[in-house]
């Protein structure tokens, strides 16, 4: 990424997460989902297309699919509201998806405590 879409990643991030902070998505899915966290924003090199990845803690896959789908029923209103605020020429489209980073470091770290169980029984590594 160059300096220009980190930066307009940042930007991104934040008005999304402000925007569902104070609950203008007025979609069930997304309202009562409890805590949404945008973690990142990958944006395209020309600025026309972004992806949030979001997380919601304790949430199981179906429920994470609903929200998602909330989150992009309500993407128009959201693009429209980025608009008035960022000075972009086009404002990028958004996509939204469930970030998987935080199950992953889950799935390492028990992998590495069997590693070491292992080890401290005599095993071989």
């Amino acid at each position: 990424m160059t300096q220009r879409t980190d930066r307009v990643a940042g930007e991104l991030r934040a008005l999304l997460g402000e925007i569902v902070a104070r609950q203008e998505i007025k979609d069930p899915r997304v309202r009562g989902a409890g805590i949404i966290t945008f973690t990142h924003v990958r944006v395209s090199g020309d600025l026309r297309q972004a992806t949030a990845f979001f997380v919601v803690h304790g949430m199981d896959e179906e429920s994470l699919g609903r929200v998602r789908e909330g989150l992009a029923s309500a993407a128009g209103y959201m693009r429209k509201r980025i608009g008035r605020q960022l000075r972009l020429k086009s404002t990028p489209s958004l996509g939204f998806e469930v970030d998987r980073v935080f199950e992953q470091e889950a799935r390492i770290d028990a992998l590495l405590r069997e590693v070491n169980q292992h080890r401290d029984r005599g095993g071989e590594g």
